[in-house]
């Protein structure tokens, strides 16, 4: 072991040494190229003695886009680590690849490039540099935040344009990024909110439109619950733009059909329920409450989350967090509780103890 850890730190050192003396383009692909192959499973010796040199590589001539291409996996390889993969290093000492993050973020030029190399239209020097920043945001997720509206409008703009991508898995991998990026910031999910952020997410939902297990549409959700988390300024923005009916729209065949649900389908219903709670919380303001249970009534989601009480195929998870949302949309709305009366009334085949559990969850507080 000691033998391959010296002849490892002797390679190491001499492609470092070749990186910096190569005059021609191809000579220094190769270089990277080798570096980014050790990247992993030499994760502290090349982060240590490379990843400045990489970083040189991007704020210089960026022509040879395979070796920006390479730099930017190399880069990732090192600020990441991979749980899944035999490939990794073992012995790291503990935070190293937080530790990476920051040498890099030191000078805020190397971030602004990131965000130059996302703006290529090149698939896969776009896709690299957008799977960098999200680690980077992973790792110092404030930091990286700050920099970027630092970086102006314009920079902001080119990430969400990454949402509009005709290539599917640009779009999916932005929706990872903007996950890390707009969380516990209100200042960027105003931006994202103003910039028809979610007029966007909307838009990827209606494409995979009959597909509700659909790892996609948890990104989407993910970032839709955050965004109305705590703030309900982003929660009056998406009911008076009329988003709340859009969404349902989506999902309102999903919710009554399949006799086997699958687990991507629950995780994403649980959002869906999720969302609906958040915007009828007790936590809101009062104007911000009825408002929102008017509309979840109006729009059909009260009678569907009643109907899908009846069905037998629905995950016990599924119906506890059903019945939860129904005292949500229900507390304190004496217009509502007199439309689930109606139903309950009328629906022989929901069992009295369903009956009971609602009734017990919005009168006890």
């Amino acid at each position: 072991m000691t033998n391959n850890n010296t002849i490892n730190q002797e390679t190491i050192e001499s492609l470092c040494d070749r990186l910096q003396s190569a005059t021609r383009i191809e000579d220094r692909r190769d270089t990277v190229y080798a570096l980014e192959v050790l990247s992993k499973k030499c994760k502290l010796e090349v982060g240590t003695k490379s990843i400045i040199l990489l970083a040189n590589i991007l704020q210089g001539d960026r022509t040879d886009l395979d070796s920006i291409q390479l730099v930017l996996e190399a880069l990732t390889n090192l600020i990441a680590y991979d749980v899944g993969s035999d490939e990794e290093q073992s012995d790291l000492p503990q935070g190293i690849t937080v530790q990476f993050t920051e040498l890099y973020i030191q000078n805020k030029k190397r971030v602004h490039v990131v965000l130059e190399l996302i703006a290529k239209t090149n698939f896969n020097v776009r896709r690299a540099a957008i799977r960098f920043l999200t680690a980077l945001l992973t790792n110092c997720t404030e930091e990286l935040q700050d920099i970027i509206l630092e970086s102006g409008p314009a920079g902001f703009s080119k990430l969400l344009d990454l949402l509009e991508d005709k290539r599917e898995v640009i779009r999916n991998d932005a929706l990872l990024l903007f996950q890390v990026l707009i969380r516990s910031n209100w200042c960027i999910q105003g931006i994202f909110v103003l910039e028809y952020g979610f007029e966007r997410l909307l838009r990827i939902l209606v494409s995979k439109y009959g597909s509700d297990g659909n790892v996609t549409i948890e990104d989407c959700l993910s970032i839709i619950l955050t965004l109305f988390e705590s703030n309900q300024s982003n929660q009056s923005y998406f009911r008076r733009r009329s988003y709340i009916p859009r969404l349902f729209s989506f999902f309102e065949r999903g919710l009554i059909g399949e006799k086997l649900w699958s687990i991507q389908k629950v995780t994403n219903i649980h959002l869906l329920l999720k969302i609906i709670q958040t915007l009828v919380s007790p936590t809101n303001s009062n104007e911000n409450i009825i408002a929102c249970q008017r509309t979840v009534k109006q729009c059909g989601i009260l009678r569907r989350l009643c109907i899908m009480l009846m069905l037998t195929t629905v995950p016990d998870d599924i119906l506890s967090e059903t019945i939860n949302t129904i005292a949500d949309i229900v507390r304190g709305n004496i217009e509502n509780q007199q439309f689930l009366g109606s139903i309950m009334d009328i629906t022989a085949e929901v069992q009295q103890l369903v009956k009971l559990e609602i009734f017990w969850v919005y009168y006890i507080d």
